[in-house]
């Protein structure tokens, strides 16, 4: 019952106000909605013994993996030794440290140190604020959807988003969005984020490439080799689990004819497959099942829903869309068919209230346009930067981020209960449940159905309520047999039927 309770008070401040801070124990216990397990990236990746206890016990609790990294760290490997041997993981974080993270120093120096870090502003920017965000359940999401080369004003937009603050906690996308949010994820410097999309948009664009790589049309036009090759080269041989950031892309299969979403396994080999136009590019092989997977406009040209399935986040979209007058090409066709399918879909993510839905002036570029990169890119750019100071200067930027924040249900749990700001709420504004119940008495063994055999003896109740129960059923047999012994059927059938009513009634009271 005690414990009843407290769970219960618990409850009522977590509705009440904004956000409730717990003192961990020291010792291992079951009243945890959150398991955070943290470690240094560089250590063996062994499983100690509370580990062990957290895969029967805490089932329901969310179980958060944080690897800790030096602030100067480039790149994280091996993130898939630790996932294997801890299969109960809902998700896991790799975090960027400052140097006084890792240092080792005094009691006195590191309270000292930190007590000169809480004065200063939050940056909104850092990994920890990005773990803060996803943990509270405030994480922004940046969707990038497809249209071949004009997705290059999406690296444009992430510029805009970097110069007015605006932190990228969870990317992914389908297609070329799948590409440039993989190479964000992977990179997070903007300089050399920006370089190494338009050296891959400069391959793209060779056309020799693309005549070596024709083949006789059964599939497709192309072997895809040349395509495959481009892609690898940019990711070589990453694991989705090593990006810093969460990632996601969507492709088709084509296998059972379903949605797939992509968040761990081969990097380059998925985003191959989201970019893959039927007739255009062979299908690819998932490695997982053998099941064949393609572009993933086919299904979901902007995955802003699946952001909200999987993050459970505010979203930020973004899209490259086109209205060319012109008669479209073979790969003009296929394009276009690609994103036939997910038109309602995008008209439910553009009404939604959960994203912010954006789309670039890029109708004047053609699906196959890499030679452009430096202008999609500016142009996405200039519109982002315009978009998002607009939000900046009308508070609509510290509206998003406010509005995030997990609600407050303490104005409205004081106006339906006629609360005053000044009162402090305490245990008497909720309903003990448990204590509720101690209070039922608990039933009694006792027969109120004398036999036939002992109708004579004498019937002993424990209280006035008792007896006169057991007078009344003693009424009620004496009638059920006086109907059973004068009249016809009819008059018997009905005598029992208004018996067992009259039992009913007495045992019901």
């Amino acid at each position: 019952v005690n414990e009843f309770r407290l769970f219960s008070w618990l409850n009522q401040q977590e509705d009440i106000h904004r956000m409730v801070l717990y003192q961990c124990d020291y010792q291992l216990t079951l009243c945890c909605n959150s398991v955070t397990v943290l470690s240094l990236s560089s250590v063996v990746t062994f499983r100690g013994l509370i580990e062990k206890e957290l895969e029967s016990i805490a089932v329901r609790a969310q179980k958060e993996l944080i690897l800790l990294h030096k602030e100067d760290a480039e790149t994280v490997k091996n993130t898939t030794e630790w996932l294997n041997l801890r299969g109960w993981l809902s998700s896991h974080h790799h975090l960027r440290c400052p140097k006084r993270v890792l240092k080792i120093t005094s009691a006195a120096k590191t309270l000292e140190t930190y007590e000169r870090v809480f004065e200063t502003q939050p940056d909104r920017m850092a990994d920890f604020s990005r773990l803060a965000r996803f943990l509270t359940g405030n994480s922004i999401t940046l969707v990038l959807g497809g249209g071949g080369a004009r997705g290059l004003a999406h690296v444009g937009m992430i510029k805009a988003m970097q110069d007015e603050g605006i932190p990228i906690d969870v990317i992914g996308g389908t297609s070329i969005g799948a590409f440039i949010g993989a190479l964000w994820a992977e990179e997070r410097n903007f300089v050399r984020f920006k370089q190494r999309a338009r050296e891959w948009s400069t391959v793209m664009n060779s056309w020799w490439k693309k005549i070596w790589d024709l083949t006789y049309p059964f599939a497709s036009m192309f072997t895809g080799s040349a395509f495959n090759e481009s892609i690898e080269n940019v990711f070589h041989d990453r694991q989705i689990e090593d990006l810093w950031i969460p990632y996601f892309c969507i492709t088709t299969n084509i296998s059972n004819s379903t949605m797939r979403v992509h968040s761990s396994g081969s990097l380059w080999r998925y985003v191959r497959a989201s970019m893959s136009l039927a007739g255009y590019l062979p299908p690819l092989c998932d490695p997982v099942d053998g099941h064949l997977i393609l572009d993933g406009g086919y299904v979901n040209n902007l995955p802003g829903t699946v952001g909200l399935e999987h993050f459970q986040t505010v979203l930020s979209g973004s899209l490259s869309l086109w209205m060319i007058d012109k008669v479209p090409d073979m790969t003009e066709i296929q394009s276009r068919l690609a994103y036939v399918s997910c038109v309602r879909q995008l008209e439910v993510v553009k009404n939604s209230d959960y994203c912010e839905y954006i789309r670039p002036p890029i109708d004047r570029y053609g699906t196959l346009q890499f030679g452009s990169f430096d202008d999609i890119a500016e142009t996405g750019y200039h519109h982002g930067k315009t978009l998002f100071s607009a939000w900046n200067k009308g508070g609509l930027l510290e509206k998003l981020f406010q509005e995030t924040e997990p609600p407050s249900n303490e104005a409205r749990y004081r106006a339906e209960r006629n609360i005053p700001k000044s009162h402090v709420p305490g245990m008497a504004y909720f309903t003990d449940l448990a204590e509720q119940v101690s209070r039922i008495e608990k039933p009694r063994n006792n027969t109120f159905y004398p036999s036939e055999d002992d109708s004579d003896e004498e019937v002993i109740y424990e209280n006035d309520e008792d007896e006169e129960l057991g007078h009344m059923l003693d009424r009620l047999r004496e009638e059920e047999v006086f109907a059973h012994t004068d009249g016809d059927d009819d008059a018997r059938e009905d005598g029992a039927e208004k018996s067992s009513g009259r039992r009913q009634a007495a045992a019901h009271i």
